[in-house]
């Protein structure tokens, strides 16, 4: 009996396609792909958010203004503008992650269904 047990976990196993849904697995993505989590510049949901507050001195006024670095809505991107965004070689503050195209699309689809 216990053989048996056995044998069905293992082919159980054997055919399992994975062990986390592709829910899971954007989810974690975005939380942490390789170091600093999306979710920390863009929001939880995607929505964007004001990553840093700071006072720029303008020289023609020789006032200091007021200016904010802010991070953009991403959950209302399609596909290709999400991946565009992130491969991007084009670099000001966001770093490159190096994803392949199936982990931009299960963050993609981790976005969607986030913002629900």
């Amino acid at each position: 009996m216990k053989k048996l047990i056995i044998l069905l976990f293992i082919i159980n196993f054997i055919h399992a396609e994975s062990f986390i849904t592709d829910m899971e697995y954007g989810k974690m993505l975005y939380k942490n792909p390789r170091g600093i989590g999306c979710h920390k510049c863009h929001g939880l949901k995607g929505e964007g958010m004001v990553i840093a507050s700071y006072k720029e001195f303008n020289k023609t006024s020789e006032e200091k203004i007021d200016k904010k670095l802010i991070a953009p809505r991403i959950n209302n991107l399609n596909p290709q503008e999400l991946a565009d965004g992130i491969t991007s070689k084009k670099r000001s503050v966001m770093p490159s992650y190096f994803l392949t195209k199936d982990e931009i699309i299960v963050i993609y689809k981790y976005l969607k269904q986030s913002k629900k």
